[in-house]
């Protein structure tokens, strides 16, 4: 088998049919270990996470806490984390595993042929395509023309921007504001929307904008942006209102796109730039022999999930399987309707499922719940505790389509509602899940308490 794109997915996909006797070759042209690794979750988390424990303490009278964070401590916590962008580790965990890598720009020739660099490699089981995404730069005027980040230069920065315009309102440009902020940048966030986090429930977006705002940031929201230019050795965006904003550093955050360039799938009928459709196995449509995984379908474009879909690309090639088996169902529910998601901001913003919007569009009967995250775990957890909790119920069913949470380390919340909309647990089973006092878990109980149980 041939794997083309050594980040977490390709690396899952690999894993899996070495492991499974299957001669496996690897080929990444960047640094295997891939965008998570070394530009996108693990940098970003470790230049939030200092922010954040600094937030915490300051919350909780009685730890003595200092004034500012050390930018220079925190950038070399960060370049820990990414090996200093070394891939020397990655390599030799896959090497044990029994895969090979080679190293190049893989591009698909003929059927089961991939090119890699001038020299070409045949696989007589499958080729799995792994090659993830990139930033999606919008047709702004001049935005092309001036400096600036992607999120791969906000993430492996080593100083500190005086001042800082972040383009964008989804996951990245709202989790790098704040990282920059509270490293001390001046940090002015553009939002073309009412708010941030669009796909998620109105009060995540909301609550996150308020907690943007409580650091200093600048948040401009209904800010379409209309045209970039260079002043005085910085940046500036004009707006559709007339106002314009500027910094010396400019983050285009405005999405991704599936890494399908110059990969050779032309000549397979699909088009660069695009999605590769596959179906729950993995199976590019129409190619019998090319499977997908990763952000480069345009399915669930997160890590886990890509890894994920991985997983179950690599058995069903060692299966040899021509026809879904029994566990597809399972792959298809995780796939598209219990999906988690953590916006690691401060507050953090927990979601899996549907919102109560996407479950009324699926055509569904719901009840939707709604409270304050206030319950003793809360409170001991920081004084002036702040949070809210959301879920979707499906009535026909009583079990829970859609879960939300926001507030301070909510993330650790979201497993048990993952395998609540996964398991399609019923909400009086759920009743009978005693959630541990003192703990934020206990939210659990108001919410169904609210529901009515």
């Amino acid at each position: 088998m041939i794997v083309i794109g050594g980040g977490p997915v390709g690396e899952n996909a690999a894993a899996r049919t070495a492991a499974a006797g299957l001669r496996t070759v690897l080929v990444e042209a960047e640094r295997v270990g891939g965008e998570c690794s070394y530009w996108a979750c693990m940098p970003s988390k470790a230049l939030l996470r200092p922010g954040h424990a600094l937030a915490a303490a300051r919350r909780v009278p009685g730890v003595p806490v200092g004034d500012r964070i050390d930018p220079v401590a925190v950038f070399a916590r960060r370049d820990g984390f990414t090996s200093g962008w070394d891939d020397a580790g990655q390599v030799e965990w896959a090497t044990g595993a029994g895969i090979e890598v080679v190293r190049g720009r893989a591009r698909l020739v003929g059927e089961r042929r991939v090119s890699v660099d001038g020299r070409e490699l045949a696989a007589t089981r499958a080729v799995v395509v792994c090659t993830g995404s990139v930033p999606r730069t919008p047709p702004v005027p001049g935005l092309a023309d001036v400096p600036s980040w992607t999120s791969r230069d906000a993430t492996s920065a080593h100083e500190v921007p005086p001042a800082l315009v972040v383009l964008g309102g989804g996951v990245v440009g709202v989790e790098l504001a704040q990282a920059w902020a509270r490293l001390g940048s001046d940090v002015t966030l553009v939002v073309s929307g009412d708010r941030p986090l669009p796909r998620f429930e109105p009060f995540a977006g909301d609550a996150v904008v308020a907690g943007l705002r409580a650091d200093g940031i600048t948040v401009e929201t209904g800010a379409r942006a209309v045209s970039a230019s260079t002043v005085d050795g910085g940046v500036a965006l004009g707006l559709a209102d007339g106002r314009v904003v500027s910094g010396s550093h400019l983050l285009v955050a405005t999405g991704r796109q599936p890494a399908t360039f110059d990969l050779g799938v032309e000549a397979f009928g699909f088009t660069p730039g695009q999605a590769l459709p596959v179906d729950d196995l993995g199976r590019v449509s129409g190619v019998d022999w090319l499977y997908a995984a990763g952000d480069v379908t345009g399915r669930a474009p997160l890590t886990h999930q890509g890894k994920y879909a991985a997983r179950a690309v690599g058995t069903a090639i060692v299966a040899g399987t021509t026809s879904a088996p029994p566990w597809s169902a399972a792959v298809a529910t995780a796939d598209h309707t219990a999906v988690p998601q953590v916006v690691f901001t401060d507050p953090e913003v927990a979601f899996v499922g549907r919102t109560a919007a996407q479950a009324r569009e699926a055509g569904l009967d719901v009840r939707v719940v709604e409270i304050d995250i206030a319950v003793a775990g809360s409170s001991l957890h920081a004084d002036g505790y702040t949070g809210r909790a959301a879920m979707v119920v499906d009535e026909r069913t009583r079990t829970l389509v859609g879960v939300t949470f926001v507030g301070p380390d909510v993330a650790e919340l979201l497993h048990a509602a993952t395998i609540a909309i996964v398991g399609e647990v019923p909400v009086d089973r759920l009743w009978h899940a005693v959630p541990a006092y003192p703990t934020i878990s206990e939210v659990w109980l108001r919410l169904l308490e609210a529901y009515g149980l």
